[in-house]
């Protein structure tokens, strides 16, 4: 079976127009002063005109509604990029209600994850590339600045193009400050240095169009019955990040020993692996060696079960995509490579 074809996304320019969408939780409604920062921020850093819909600040809207204002924004044709506030839990439910015919034949960026992966995966069949990262309210309006490898993914995903090597920032956060705290505004969450990425596998150069997401979702949406075909996948570097829920490592290997029996780990080039949250707001953030022994044993499980579905793929661990911050925006349907041989990961924006 012929690979997966792509549409050609061109890019915005200062002064366009662009989409902010709550397609699952409606964040703004939580925190407008965290949301107004967002906007202010996206503005100035990138010339862009954010532009919401009904639902973009109502808590509640029901997934008829949320999915008006998607398709909405692709159905307008002054709209070049859609992004999303944050993601959520209950977007699966949006996805019947889209008009697959308006996404398709109005293609354009969509920048999103966690539960957004719905939406990614709905997009990567009908041929659109996106996105995988970027949420308005917490890696532009929260905290005293834009990081640099967010911005500089941002804009290289809306306006600038181009390929990335993805590097490592150097230190990482797995939560930022309470949004009714005043000083989510101007302060960071607790960083603490991180750990080289981890690299296994035959040292071999592989480079493919990526699909995947948050794995918690990747298994809503197989339940739901709509997954590609291991087929389609053939060839693709497989994105796999964990969320807030934390998830231990028991729970990620039947995940993952379930999309190698579905015959997915099988037909991929790479897997490439997020660096995962291990505390949250309401999860004790425990002793560092604790949360090292959690991250390793998280890292250690995928690698294994990678290996004994598919011992050619080339798996990278540890980079900073999906729930963390600083952020790297990596595509989805785009192309990335994974180099086994020099250790490095190229992303392609354009």
């Amino acid at each position: 079976m012929a690979p997966q074809q792509f549409a050609s996304l061109p890019k915005a320019s200062p002064g366009d127009r662009v989409a902010i969408l709550s397609p699952a939780f409606a964040a703004p409604a939580v925190s407008e002063a965290v949301h107004e920062q967002a906007m202010t921020r996206l503005r100035e850093a990138t010339g862009l005109i954010p532009v919401e819909y009904p639902t973009t600040r109502q808590l509640g809207a029901s997934a008829e509604a949320r999915a008006a204002d998607f398709t909405a924004a692709f159905a307008d044709t002054s709209i070049k990029a859609v992004l999303a506030t944050i993601g959520g839990d209950d977007q699966i439910t949006v996805i019947p209600h889209l008009d697959t015919r308006v996404l398709a034949e109005n293609p354009k960026p969509f920048l999103g994850y966690s539960d957004n992966t719905n939406l990614h995966n709905l997009l990567w069949q009908l041929g659109v590339p996106s996105y995988y990262g970027g949420s308005t309210q917490v890696h532009l309006g929260a905290g005293p600045r834009i990081d640099e490898v967010h911005l500089r993914s941002l804009r290289a995903a809306l306006l600038d193009g181009g390929s990335i090597d993805l590097t490592e920032p150097g230190d990482s956060e797995d939560f930022g400050i309470d949004w009714a705290d005043p000083r989510a505004l101007r302060e960071s969450g607790t960083r603490e240095a991180t750990e080289p990425w981890v690299w296994a596998g035959p040292q071999r150069v592989v480079e493919g169009s990526t699909w995947g997401g948050c794995i918690e979702v990747i298994d809503q949406i197989a339940i739901a019955g709509r997954l590609p075909s291991a087929a389609d996948l053939e060839g693709t570097i497989l994105l796999l990040e964990t969320s807030e829920v934390l998830p231990d490592a028991d729970q990620v290997m039947r995940w993952v020993r379930a999309l190698g029996e579905r015959g997915i780990l099988e037909v991929v080039a790479g897997v490439m692996v997020a660096r995962p949250p291990v505390a949250g707001l309401d999860a004790a953030r425990g002793a560092r060696q604790q949360r090292n022994q959690l991250r390793a044993a998280q890292r250690d499980t995928i690698i294994d079960q990678v290996a004994r579905y598919n011992s050619e793929a080339v798996i990278c661990v540890g980079v900073p995509f999906g729930h963390t911050r600083p952020q790297w925006i990596v595509p989805h349907g785009g192309r990335i490579t994974l180099d086994g041989v020099t250790k490095a990961v190229t992303a392609d924006y354009s």
